[in-house]
């Protein structure tokens, strides 16, 4: 266990301006935001704020009809604030590591429960996964980023990104599955059978089948799908 005096733990510890853009790692699981304008980030992690900064909770129809039907329909997706303003905010989410991603005119798609924040110039969509629909139950809806600006996405513990290429397809626990490439469209393969049931499988009976050139980003970890708070 580290000892320190109170001056030597405020120098270990403080907050750093690393002078890395609006988005910027204070600690491999804590955001720090330099906000001047206005960002996205996921509802409930703000851990603290400096300056002038308003947070506010999105609303029902501000993103339009049609990700509101989505949202309701499922109880899935993600639960957004926005926070607007001049100063730093800090976001965390369980412990989670985070991650931070440059689009330069490019797409990705990210588990909901795995978007920690993303920039205001971002378009973004619900997708429902048509593919596994009606075999997997929860975890179908998948959120899009296009265009160009910062992403933060979170996973327990490191996240590992496999290349995808039509000779050497990959092949993902759904649970374990944090994001893709934006031209990837998973399919479902199972393998589902008697022995599956009563607990004798060879392997997962439900996995995401990822075909094409791309990426996809899994995490040493299974978690359950994103269920958004309860107004």
């Amino acid at each position: 266990m580290s000892r320190y005096s109170i001056d030597e733990f405020v120098r270990s510890t403080g907050q750093k301006d690393l002078g890395e853009g609006k988005f910027e790692l204070e600690r491999d699981r804590m955001l720090e935001v330099n906000l001047n304008g206005r960002v996205w980030t996921k509802r409930g992690t703000m851990v603290a704020h400096l300056g002038n900064v308003k947070f506010t909770r999105e609303g029902l129809l501000e993103h339009g009809l049609g990700k509101f039907v989505k949202k309701s329909f499922t109880g899935e997706g993600i639960s957004l604030t926005k926070a607007e303003g001049a100063g730093k905010v800090y976001l965390a989410d369980s412990g989670k590591k985070i991650s931070i991603i440059n689009l330069e005119n490019d797409s990705i798609y990210v588990n909901g429960n795995d978007l920690l924040a993303f920039e205001e110039g971002i378009n973004w969509d619900i997708k429902l996964m048509k593919r596994v629909a009606g075999i997997m139950s929860g975890g179908l809806f998948n959120v899009r980023l296009e265009g160009t600006g910062m992403v933060a996405i979170t996973t327990h513990y490191d996240p590992l990104t496999l290349r995808v290429s039509n000779n050497t397809p990959v092949f993902t626990d759904p649970n374990a599955t944090v994001a893709w490439s934006g031209n990837l469209q998973p399919d479902v393969k199972t393998d589902v059978s008697f022995k599956t049931f009563v607990g004798r499988s060879s392997g997962e009976s439900i996995q995401m089948a990822f075909k094409g050139e791309g990426f996809v980003v899994v995490q040493p970890y299974e978690e359950v799908p994103y269920v958004a708070p309860v107004a």
